[in-house]
């Protein structure tokens, strides 16, 4: 039997005795890439975050579609039911909705869906008109019709999902259309800007109003086409006009 304290070298004349190595912390088998049945893996720590976004994702597109109706106040326990998942990752996604002015805070109750009016979509409008048509007249006389082609594929994708009369879809290529010019300005502050004011002025005043008709939608992206045409050509005149028609339609 081993004497207790007596280095075990020495204790099966392996040799002189020697400190003894300090015992190794166990290593959880989790962290060893292993697993049993009664041990699952732990989750990865970016997964909440990924839910969180996944459910921002859903309720801006249940927003855009009138899914959510303006006026309407909905519960995080509510929202996380039925979209499968608990109400923390609902209440976190609403709350940057409310940053966003999509909704508000209704104390012990929820979120209520905010309830614009014409003239909001008429100034949002305006300050995107501001912005882009100036830049849109400067790309128009720097970038090269090459480039303009590649976007081709972006403008032919708004028609398609214009051709479906899903609302969120549109708008989710409609936004990455804009994008996709305004970013060949190379100012990402001025993309992101953009891009911000572009989702509110999707949000529907009340659901099934014009945006969500099919035509409107058809017409919509049939502008970009004929934008497109034009940056290709160089033709300032047309482009200004397009651009300005097309804004002056989303305050309709």
């Amino acid at each position: 039997m081993e004497q207790q304290g007596r280095p075990r070298e020495a204790a099966y004349g392996h040799g002189p005795a020697a400190a003894p190595a300090p015992p190794s912390p166990r290593v959880p088998e989790q962290v060893r890439g292993e697993h049993t049945h009664s041990e699952p893996p732990a989750p990865r720590p970016v997964q909440r975050h990924s839910v969180r976004g996944q459910i921002l994702d859903a309720l801006r597109a249940a927003l855009v579609s009138g899914e959510l109706v303006p006026g309407e106040v909905y519960s995080g326990p509510g929202l996380g039911a039925r979209f499968g998942v608990s109400a923390t990752p609902v209440r976190e996604a609403m709350q940057q909705l409310a940053l966003e002015g999509a909704v508000e805070v209704v104390p012990n109750r929820g979120f209520r869906v905010t309830v614009r009016s014409a003239t909001e979509l008429a100034e949002l409008a305006e300050v995107r008109s501001l912005i882009e048509v100036p830049v849109m007249l400067r790309l128009a006389r720097t970038v090269p019709a090459a480039r303009w082609c590649e976007l081709r594929p972006l403008a032919e994708a708004t028609t398609a999902a214009a051709a479906t009369g899903d609302r969120a879809a549109y708008a989710e290529s409609d936004r990455a259309f804009h994008r996709a010019v305004l970013s060949l300005a190379g100012n990402r502050q001025l993309v992101a800007v953009a891009d911000d004011l572009h989702r509110r002025s999707q949000w529907p005043l009340l659901t099934g109003d014009r945006l969500g008709r099919r035509a409107d939608l058809l017409a919509d992206a049939a502008e970009h086409l004929a934008l497109l045409d034009a940056l290709v050509a160089q033709d300032l005149t047309v482009v200004q006009s397009l651009v300005g028609e097309h804004f002056a339609g989303a305050d309709r």
